[in-house]
C-alpha cells in the first residue's frame, strides 16, 4: 500500500492563505471573500467524490464490518483458556494488568507522539535515562493541564500523586460502568448511552461517534458519518476492560470488544480492539506475551491488513534488538501512515512485548521510546504483562506514587480507588466464567 501524498496540495492552500492576507491587507477583502467561497465549494465536491470513490470489493470481503462474517474469517483458536486461578492468584493478576495499563499510559503521556531524538532531548536536558527506566525526572511545561486536570509535572517521578488523567485510562474503567448497568449482553447503543452519560470530551473517531450520538443518528450511522478515523487507534486503546471481563475466555472477550468497536471504528480499527482484548483475555492464562499474541490472532480475519501486520511483527520482532530497529522497521512498512492508525502501533506494541521477553520495565521502557502513540502503546502492553506475571512482579517504583488513586475526566467521577476497580473487575470476570 502506498500513500498519496498531499504535501503539494497542503503547500499550495498555505500559499493561497498568505496571499489573501497579503492582499486583504492592500484592501482587498470583497475579491478574497469571494474567491475563498469558490475554493470551499471545489473542495467541498472533491471531499465528496473521494468518500464516494468505490472500494476494492476483494479487500471487503477479506475486512468484514459484521461480527458473523468476522468470525467465519478466523483461522482455528483455543477460543476458551482453562482458568484454574484461585481468589488470591487472580487478584494479583488483575492488578497487575490494571496497574500496568496504568503505569504504562502514565510514562507515556509526557512524550505522546514525538519524534525519538526529541525525545532524548528531554531525557538528556532532565537528567533521565532513555529508554526511560522510571517516570521522567521533569518534562516541558510542567504546568500545562492534561485534559484540564492533572499538570504535566504529575506524569514526573516526583510529581505523581495518584495516576494521572489520560483517555487511555478513563476508557479502561467504562466496562465497569455499561456492565453494571446493562448487564453481560450489553450493546452498542447501551456503550453509547455510557458515553454520553459519562465522556464529556473525545478526540478522533470518538469525538465523531460521541458527536453523532448526541444528534439521534443509528448505531450503524454513528460510526461512519463524518468518520475518517475509523481505522485509527482509538477502539484498540478500549479493549482492556473487556479483556478483564473476559479473563481466560479471549473468544468473547473479542466478541465484547467488537460490540464497543463498533460504535465508532471499522474494518482494521474494529479488529485492533478485538485483537488486544483477545490478547490481554488470554493473557491470564499463558506463560510468554508471545503465546497470548498468537491466540489474539485467531479472533480476527486471517486476510485482513492488521493480521498480515502482526505476523509480519512477530517475525521481524526476533530479529530486532532495540526501540530504534523497532521503528526503523514500521516507518518502512507503513510509510505515510498516520502516526496514530491502529497497524502501524499494533506493531510497535507487538515488537516491544517480543523484545521485554518478560522484563517489565524493558517492555513498557522500549516501546515508549520507539514513539507513535507511545503512551497508547505502552499502556496496552503494561497490560498484557501486568496479567501475564502479576503485580507482585510489577517493580514497587512504578506504583508507590499512585496512592490508591486514579483521576478521571468522566463526569461526576473526578476519582476512584484502585482497589475498588480491581474488586469490581474480579467480580465481574468471575460471574462470567
Amino acid at each position: 500500500m502506498k500513500y498519496t501524498d498531499f504535501n503539494s496540495v497542503n503547500q499550495l492552500i498555505n500559499q493561497i492563505t498568505d496571499y489573501a492576507n497579503l492582499k486583504t491587507e492592500y484592501g482587498c477583502e470583497q475579491q478574497v471573500e469571494k474567491i475563498k467561497q469558490e475554493m470551499v465549494q471545489s473542495l467541498e465536491q472533491k471531499l465528496f467524490e473521494i468518500q464516494h470513490i468505490e472500494e476494492d470489493e476483494e479487500l471487503a470481503k477479506k475486512e468484514p464490518d459484521l461480527l458473523d462474517e468476522i468470525k467465519q474469517l478466523r483461522t482455528s483458536g483455543p477460543r476458551k483458556l482453562t482458568f484454574e486461578y484461585g481468589k488470591k492468584e487472580f487478584t494479583n493478576k488483575m492488578a497487575g494488568a490494571i496497574l500496568g495499563r496504568f503505569i504504562g499510559c502514565t510514562l507515556g503521556v509526557p512524550v505522546e507522539s514525538w519524534p525519538i531524538p526529541k525525545m532524548k532531548q528531554l531525557a538528556s536536558q532532565f537528567d533521565t535515562p532513555f529508554p526511560p527506566t522510571h517516570y521522567w525526572n521533569g518534562v516541558y511545561y510542567s504546568d500545562e493541564l492534561h485534559y484540564g486536570i492533572s499538570p504535566l509535572s504529575a506524569y514526573t517521578k516526583s510529581g505523581i500523586n495518584g495516576v494521572p488523567v489520560d483517555d487511555d485510562i478513563t476508557y479502561t474503567l467504562i466496562p465497569i460502568f455499561t456492565i453494571e448497568k446493562y448487564g453481560y449482553n450489553f450493546t452498542t447503543r447501551d456503550v453509547g448511552e455510557i458515553w454520553k452519560t459519562f465522556l464529556p470530551v473525545a478526540c478522533t473517531a470518538e469525538e465523531v461517534a460521541l458527536n453523532n450520538l448526541k444528534k439521534g443518528m443509528s448505531i450503524e450511522q454513528v460510526g461512519v458519518v463524518g468518520n475518517p478515523y475509523v481505522q485509527w487507534i482509538g477502539a484498540d486503546i478500549r479493549s482492556d476492560g473487556w479483556a478483564y471481563v473476559c479473563a481466560g475466555n479471549p473468544e468473547r472477550a473479542a466478541e465484547f470488544a467488537y460490540r464497543d468497536a463498533y460504535l465508532s471504528h471499522r474494518r482494521n480499527g474494529i479488529y485492533g480492539e478485538m485483537f488486544f482484548a483477545a490478547v490481554q483475555a488470554a493473557a491470564f492464562c499463558v506463560d510468554t506475551p508471545l503465546e497470548a499474541i498468537e491466540i489474539g490472532l485467531t479472533e480476527i480475519p486471517q486476510e485482513c491488513n492488521l493480521y498480515q501486520d502482526v505476523r509480519w511483527a512477530i517475525e521481524e520482532g526476533k530479529r530486532i534488538s532495540n526501540y530504534q530497529e523497532a521503528r526503523d522497521a514500521v516507518d518502512k512498512r507503513f510509510a505515510g501512515m498516520h502516526p496514530v492508525h491502529t497497524n502501524n502501533n499494533a506493531c510497535l506494541t507487538v515488537m516491544g512485548l517480543l523484545l521485554g521477553n518478560g522484563d517489565f520495565t524493558k517492555t513498557i521502557s522500549e516501546i515508549v521510546a520507539m514513539g507513535l502513540d507511545n503512551d497508547c502503546t505502552a499502556a496496552t502492553a503494561g497490560s498484557v504483562i501486568g496479567a501475564i506475571y502479576g503485580a507482585h512482579n510489577i517493580p514497587s517504583h512504578w506504583t508507590e506514587g499512585f496512592h490508591n488513586t486514579v483521576y478521571t475526566y468522566m463526569n461526576g467521577v473526578p476519582s476512584m480507588k484502585i482497589d475498588d476497580i480491581v474488586k469490581r473487575y474480579c467480580r465481574l470476570a468471575l460471574n462470567n466464567q
